[in-house]
């Protein structure tokens, strides 16, 4: 339930920002670490996927592409995802997460969500992402535009990671 009302709150929280963002450029959300949220004492592993979904919900409506996956009746799907941890998150710190798509290739867009508290970085989550419309897949470049970088080394080799496993 804790998910639910977290995307909740933080949609709401996006339409409430006012500046202008372009779907390559970098979106930041805001969360507390709740009791709910935690194990013990720290955030638990899996609630660093719902606090990327969050902060992926949160760049969709501040770069106003949510409306128009809405309207052309396009959804999105992760295909992978990747947690590298740095440092752990206690109960009732207050992160940032930063998220940017870092790759568009054909088929798929990375997205990269860095996790930090008073700007240390403690985690990052990789998203694997496919923009669907029906059973089509949807080039990214004609959601998010032209990308001109180039496929870092550790997401190629998290592809190929991947491709061993099928």
């Amino acid at each position: 339930m804790s998910g639910i009302f977290k995307n909740v709150l933080t949609f709401i929280f996006a339409l409430f920002d006012r500046k202008s963002y372009s779907p390559l450029s970098q979106t930041t959300a805001y969360y507390w670490v709740m009791p709910w949220d935690a194990g013990l004492r720290v955030l638990k592993s899996d609630k660093y996927l719902q606090f990327a979904e969050s902060a992926q919900l949160d760049y969709l409506v501040k770069t106003k592409l949510f409306s128009v996956l809405l309207s052309k009746g396009i959804s999105f799907v992760n295909a992978a995802q990747l947690i590298k941890f740095s440092k752990p998150i206690n109960m009732f710190s207050h992160v940032k997460v930063i998220t940017q798509v870092i790759y568009l290739d054909d088929k798929f867009a990375y997205f990269e969500h860095v996790f930090s508290i008073q700007n240390i970085s403690c985690a990052t989550v990789l998203v694997k992402m496919k923009f669907k419309k029906g059973k089509l897949t949807v080039n990214p470049t004609e959601i998010l535009g032209a990308f001109a970088g180039r496929k870092a080394a550790h997401l190629q080799a998290w592809d190929d990671s991947l491709a061993g496993m099928a």
